[in-house]
């Protein structure tokens, strides 16, 4: 069932319901009120048949029966009747069939009421010089039927006029609510993935259907990055795994062309052996880049030390590069030891902070580099700074992007994979990255990493 007919049931269904219990309402109210209407208008008309029949001074009968006659419309079928009482005992009328507890109601509270049917009764008790008798006149309620009639008719009609009304404007809503999602679905029918730069247009109102346009650009603005950056990274990863595999294939076949000196066969064997380590460790780094794709729950966690992570990556730095000159720096070392426990995996850590102290020494030609750890009470935070080439201000956006090298990079042996893999890593673990560079007086990153 599509939104807008859900719409126009819900909006039809409320409104015709609350219609009908309103219409209800008004008819219950209005007949309750007809019959009391009507037994007043019989204890009107029971009151001046005893002061007529039964008058205290002869004259007064002869006014009251005037008062009946001129300005008291007969009611339909109206009957009277006088019944004497006498020490609570009521003379009964053969042609009525009421109740006892009428005549004994009459008796306690000087009237009562009684239905029966259309006809309705109404007694009253009356003192007068001949002794008590209770009057009791009856009518069939012809007006109140009439008008009852009336009534349904017209909230029948009310009702009806007042639904197709209602259905009408429930549809006319609807369509013009939903127009504009309507419109969205019509763009986003035309969006794919060779058009992914179409955008939804965006309306300058503040309603839940801009918020939706403008989340969806949104998410077609990551999809777009996304695209651009797997074309570029399949388009990369295809440069750099071909130019090795191109240059050993060459020397492969430059060796097998002719007989040659063993001196130039272990040239180009020497040859062959570096563009397939170079291979390997493009085809490796790679491999580590697609694993930190992961969300993290297919990878070992544990609780570690972060200044043991430093240590271990140190140690590892000393091998590398046995004549670094890289320092930890104790200066900023948290006194709590519990300020030092995060939960990861160390073996990713170590290789993400290994990758980032190498690019370290790499660009600042062996220059000191210094590796700092502070906390605060939500993260710790390993800051490496270097006094290197540093990074122009307009490569800072793209340096986290597969196989993207810096400007000012081109003498420096790299294939742009370390950071990549460093900012996945860092955020399998829910931290971030932040750099800061400046040309020719080096670069700071600071990786924070939640306690």
């Amino acid at each position: 069932m599509k939104i807008r007919t859900k719409i126009l049931l819900v909006f039809a269904g409320l409104t015709i319901s609350t219609i009908l219990v309103m219409t209800g309402l008004v008819y219950y109210f209005a007949n309750q009120h007809s019959f009391e209407d009507f037994y007043k208008r019989l204890e009107i008309r029971a009151y001046l048949a005893a002061r007529a029949t039964l008058p205290n001074y002869e004259s007064d009968s002869a006014i009251y029966n005037e008062i009946r006659e001129e300005h008291l419309e007969k009611l339909p079928a109206e009957k009277e009747y006088f019944l004497a009482v006498n020490n609570n005992t009521v003379s009964k009328n053969e042609q009525l069939s009421l109740p006892d507890t009428f005549y004994q109601q009459v008796i306690r509270e000087s009237k009562a009421t009684y239905r029966e049917g259309d006809r309705f009764y109404e007694g009253v008790l009356y003192k007068s010089k001949q002794g008590v008798y209770i009057v009791i006149v009856s009518a069939i309620n012809q007006y109140s039927i009439e008008y009852l009639a009336w009534l349904r008719k017209l909230l029948l009609i009310c009702a009806v006029a007042s639904s197709v009304i209602l259905i009408g404007a429930g549809i006319f809503f609807s369509k013009y609510i939903l127009k504009p999602i309507r419109q969205m679905m019509v763009q986003v029918k035309n969006i794919s993935s060779r058009n992914l730069h179409l955008r939804l247009n965006v309306e300058n109102s503040e309603d839940e259907i801009t918020d939706l346009a403008t989340t969806f650009n949104n998410m077609l603005d990551r999809l777009e990055t996304a695209f651009e950056t797997q074309n570029n990274f399949v388009s990369n990863a295809s440069h750099e795994l071909g130019t090795p595999l191109t240059a050993i294939i060459g020397e492969a076949e430059l060796a097998l062309n002719k007989e040659r000196t063993p001196a130039h066969y272990v040239y180009s064997l020497q040859n062959i052996l570096s563009e397939a380590e170079r291979l390997e460790h493009i085809t490796r780094s790679l491999l580590h880049l697609a694993q930190t794709g992961f969300d993290g729950k297919k990878q070992e966690w544990e609780d570690i030390r972060t200044d043991e992570l430093l240590f271990n990556v140190k140690r590892t730095i000393d091998k590398m590069y046995p004549d670094n000159h890289v320092e930890i720096d104790y200066s900023l070392f948290p006194e709590e030891e519990e300020k030092l426990q995060i939960s990861g995996n160390m073996q990713l850590l170590e290789l993400a902070l290994t990758n980032i102290v190498v690019n370290a020494i790499k660009y600042s030609d062996n220059k000191p580099v210094s590796i700092a750890l502070a906390a605060t009470e939500k993260k710790n935070i390993i800051i490496v700074k270097d006094m290197g080439i540093g990074i122009p201000q307009g490569d800072l956006p793209y340096i986290f992007s597969p196989f993207f090298r810096a400007s000012n990079t081109s003498k420096f042996k790299g294939y742009g994979i370390g950071l990549p893999l460093a900012m996945n890593i860092v955020r399998m673990h829910k931290g971030d990255i932040i750099v800061h560079s400046e040309v020719d007086h080096g670069t700071e990153i600071r990786v924070e990493l939640p306690l």
